[in-house]
């Protein structure tokens, strides 16, 4: 077997790390996870992670990008498995609430990602990913003539602001499985206010 270069070797690290680091963040929380845990849960060297990541916040900006790519990509499954785009749309809303009911995904991104990232840092990150996903989706609702007129831009960063507190409201409940019936009500609620009736 051919050895493995150096950067498949760079991204093997990275990847462990990252997975470790995903592990021990959404379980324990930003502020009790050393880099030492991690680079003990990924059976690498303390100077092999700090070889990847300038440090703990570089490593778990590198977390909460995964997140975001990982919903992204669970959006636009549902998206396409959707009859239409008002349908994507609708159940795009109660896969993402469904995600903030997740401990881990609550933990990295709800809950620690705004005190690390910082308010800007967290939207640069969901505008490439959550946010791009809603806003194509609200684009295809709109060309299809399900959409009031308006702003989409702007309506879109609105409906995103909107379901990322109900998101927080899950996240914070003492109990999000029981609050998430009536999360995804209003949420359907405050999409169908946008609605138009399909023509035909």
């Amino acid at each position: 077997m051919a050895r493995r270069s150096q950067a498949e070797r760079s991204d093997a690290t990275t990847g462990q790390l990252t997975t470790a680091a995903r592990r021990l963040f959404g379980t324990e929380g930003y502020a009790t996870t050393s880099i030492d845990a991690v680079a003990a849960a990924a059976g690498v060297t303390k100077g092999a992670a700090y070889h990847h990541f300038k440090g703990k916040a570089d490593l778990f900006r590198a977390v909460f990008v995964r997140e975001q790519e990982e919903i992204a990509a669970e959006l636009e499954r549902a998206a396409l498995a959707a009859p239409d785009s008002w349908t994507a749309l609708r159940h795009g809303v109660r896969v993402f609430l469904e995600r903030c009911t997740d401990p881990a995904f609550r933990q990295i991104v709800l809950l620690d990602g705004p005190a690390v990232l910082g308010w800007d840092g967290v939207r640069e990150v969901e505008y490439d990913h959550t946010l791009r996903v809603l806003t194509l989706g609200m684009r295809a609702a709109a060309a299809d003539g399900r959409l009031v007129d308006g702003d989409l831009a702007t309506r879109a960063q609105m409906i995103f602001g909107a379901l990322c507190e109900a998101g927080m409201l899950l996240a914070r409940s003492g109990d999000p499985a029981a609050a998430q019936p009536a999360v995804e009500a209003e949420a359907e609620r405050l999409l169908s206010a946008l609605a138009l009736a399909p023509s035909g």
